[in-house]
């Protein structure tokens, strides 16, 4: 099992330099988790693929409705204490902490591109190019 972060869940169902990666690295591992703010944060990037015309939003409502059955029974609610704490003492967003929170409570690694957290957080973070 592993955390993944919203951007490779991204990567994995939009095309682009990074898809090739997730598509390796769910063919490794495929017990994906994340914490429920994954969802909103994933809307919001097809919402910027639609609004930009890169997207139709009949394929945002599908690659959305995919995801969350790559993610079913694997989405996790995060203690607010711990995201706040990790928050508080690292300078990093709520948002980003969520996963950091989810990877400690779980025991695994969250596997992420974010640079803030694989250099904050190096005992849970770990790059998607390593994994």
């Amino acid at each position: 099992m592993i955390v993944v972060d919203t951007n490779v869940i991204a990567y994995l169902y939009l095309p682009g330099e990074r898809t090739a990666d997730a598509e390796g690295l769910l063919q490794r591992d495929a017990d994906w988790a994340a914490p429920l703010l994954w969802r909103s944060e994933f809307r919001n990037i097809l919402a910027g693929g639609v609004r930009r015309g890169m997207l139709e939003y009949a394929a945002a409502l599908e690659i959305q409705r995919e995801a969350e059955s790559l993610l079913a029974g694997a989405e996790h609610e995060v203690e607010s204490r711990m995201v706040l704490e990790l928050a508080r003492d690292s300078g990093c967003t709520a948002y980003d902490c969520e996963f950091i929170a989810l990877a400690r409570t779980l025991g695994v690694k969250l596997v992420t591109m974010d640079a803030e957290l694989l250099k904050t957080f190096p005992r849970q973070a770990m790059p998607l190019s390593r994994r």
